[in-house]
C-alpha cells in the first residue's frame, strides 16, 4: 500500500476520532497504536512506552510543569486583582481607559503567569463587572478580556511557543524575544480598538449614562497601588534576565521563576500554609499531567506519521506543486485557522510541524518568524467558536453574559489579530528585529 493511501486512511481514522468526542490525547493515542499494530511490526508495540518516553526526553519540556507552578502561583493569588487595580486607578481619567487598562493587565498577567485562561479568569473576574458598571456593554467588556488573555501564548513564558521551539528545533531564548514585538503590537491595537469603541458607545450613550462618569483617583492614592504589583513586576524582568542575560537555562529559569512566585505570594499575601499551597500544588500537578499526556501522544502520532512517510510525503507533495512562496505560507496559516476550530495550539502544532515546516524552510522562510505568526494564528482560535476555551472562561466567570454577546464582542479582536498577522508578514523585523539586536543574526 502506497504512503498516499496509508495518509488518506490515517487522515480520515484521525477525523473520526476526533468527532466521536474522545478527549484529544485518547483519540491520537488510538489512532497511532491502531496503524502501528496494522502498518507497523508488531515489535513496535512493545516500544510504546520507550517511543513517547525518547520522544519527550527533551530537557526544554522539562520547563513545561515548572512555568505551570509559577503561573498557578500567580493565578491562585490576588495577583490579578491588584495588577487590575493598579491599572484603573492610573489609566482611570484616559477616555477609555478602563479598557486599556483591561487590556495591559491582561498583558502583563499573561507575561507573569503564560496561560490564557488563568489571565481571563484572574483579570475578567475583577475587569467586567467594573466595565459593566460604568456602562461598557457585556459583549465589550467580554472581548477586552478573551481578547486580552491570547497574549498568553504569545508574550514569554508561553508553552505554546516551547512545544513551536522543540518541533522545529530552534532556539527558544529567540522564539520568546521574537513574541515581545508583536506582542506588545496587539496590545498597542486592542488598546486603540478599545478606546474608538468606548467613544463610540459613549456618543450613543443617553445624558445619563455611568458611561459618562469618570472616577479620578490622588497621586497618593495611585502610589499607594504599587507596593503590591511592583515585586511582580521586578519577577517578570529578573525572569527575563535570568533567561536572556545567559544565566541560566529556560529550564533552570523556569525552576527559578516558580520558587520566586511561591516565595512572593508567601510574602506579600501570606499564603504560606499548605491550605494555601495545596490548591497551587494540585492545579499544577492537574493541568502538567494533562498537557504531557497531549504531547506525549502528540508525539507518538507524529512519529508513526513520520515512519509510515506520511509526513514526508505530504511535504514533498506541496514543495512539488511548486507554489510561490507568499502563496504557500497563505495556505498553511489557513490551514491552521481551520484546525483551530477543533484543536488547541498543543496538538496543531505537535501533529503539522512535520509535515508544514520542510516547504517553509525550503521556500526560505525564517521558522522563528513563522513560528510568531503561526502562534497568532492559533490565538484567534482561543476566542472563535467551536472551542474557543477563552470564550467559555468568560461564561463562567459571566454566566449573565449571552454566549452570542460574548462571540460578537471578539470578533472586531480577531480581525485585528488577522491584521496584525498581514503586517508582520510585510515588516518581518517586528518579529525578527529584537532577537537579531539582542542574539545576532541566526547562522544558516
Amino acid at each position: 500500500m502506497s504512503a498516499t493511501t496509508i495518509g488518506l486512511i490515517f487522515g480520515a481514522a484521525t477525523l473520526m476520532a476526533m468527532f466521536s468526542g474522545l478527549p484529544i490525547a485518547y483519540a491520537l493515542g488510538a489512532v497511532a497504536l491502531l496503524f502501528m499494530y496494522f502498518f507497523m511490526p508488531a515489535s513496535a508495540l512493545d516500544t510504546v512506552t520507550q517511543n513517547v518516553y525518547e520522544e519527550m526526553a527533551s530537557v526544554t519540556l522539562l520547563s513545561i510543569p515548572l512555568f505551570i507552578l509559577k503561573g498557578a502561583a500567580i493565578g491562585k493569588s490576588r495577583a490579578g486583582q491588584d495588577l487590575y487595580a493598579a491599572m484603573h486607578v492610573w489609566m482611570g481619567r484616559i477616555p477609555g481607559g478602563l479598557g486599556i487598562a483591561n487590556v495591559f493587565a491582561c498583558a502583563l498577567f499573561a507575561a507573569m503567569a503564560g496561560s490564557s485562561p488563568a489571565t481571563c479568569s484572574a483579570i475578567g473576574s475583577a475587569g467586567i463587572p467594573e466595565m459593566r458598571k460604568r456602562g461598557y456593554s457585556p459583549g465589550f467588556a467580554a472581548g477586552i478580556i478573551a481578547a486580552g488573555g491570547t497574549l498568553g501564548i504569545l508574550l514569554p513564558p508561553s508553552i505554546t511557543m516551547i512545544l513551536y521551539a522543540v518541533a522545529s528545533e530552534q532556539s527558544l531564548g529567540r522564539l520568546f524575544l521574537a513574541g515581545i514585538g508583536p506582542g506588545i503590537l496587539l496590545v498597542a491595537m486592542f488598546a486603540s480598538y478599545a478606546v474608538f469603541r468606548y467613544r463610540k458607545e459613549r456618543s450613543c450613550a443617553s445624558a445619563g449614562s455611568p458611561l459618562l462618569s469618570i472616577e479620578t483617583f490622588s497621586v497618593r492614592e495611585k502610589f499607594e497601588m504599587l507596593p503590591r504589583v511592583l515585586p511582580f513586576v521586578i519577577l517578570l524582568i529578573g525572569v527575563m534576565v535570568a533567561l536572556y542575560g545567559g544565566y541560566a537555562t529556560p529550564s533552570e529559569t523556569a525552576g527559578l521563576g516558580a520558587v520566586l512566585a511561591l516565595t512572593l505570594i508567601a510574602v506579600v499575601y501570606g499564603m504560606w500554609r499548605p491550605r494555601d499551597v495545596s490548591p497551587i500544588l494540585a492545579s499544577t500537578i492537574k493541568e502538567s499531567t494533562m498537557l504531557m499526556f497531549i504531547i506525549g501522544m502528540s508525539l507518538l502520532f507524529s512519529y508513526v506519521m513520520s515512519y509510515l512517510h506520511i509526513s514526508q510525503a505530504v511535504a514533498q507533495g506541496i514543495v512539488e506543486l511548486q507554489l510561490s512562496r507568499w502563496f504557500l505560507l497563505a495556505a498553511i496559516l489557513l490551514l491552521v485557522v481551520a484546525l483551530g476550530f477543533f484543536l488547541p495550539p498543543v496538538s496543531i502544532i505537535l501533529m503539522t510541524a512535520p509535515i508544514i515546516l520542510p516547504p517553509l524552510k525550503a521556500a526560505g522562510f525564517d521558522l522563528i518568524w513563522f513560528g510568531v505568526l503561526m502562534t497568532i494564528v492559533m490565538e484567534t482560535g482561543l476566542i472563535h467558536p467551536p472551542v474557543g476555551l477563552n470564550i467559555f472562561v468568560i461564561k463562567n466567570i459571566a454566566p449573565d453574559i449571552m454566549l452570542k454577546d460574548i462571540i460578537w464582542g471578539v470578533l472586531p479582536f480577531v480581525i485585528l489579530m488577522l491584521l496584525a498577522v498581514v503586517l508582520i508578514a510585510l515588516m518581518p523585523s517586528i518579529a525578527t528585529g529584537l532577537p537579531n539586536l539582542l542574539m545576532g543574526l541566526p547562522t544558516r
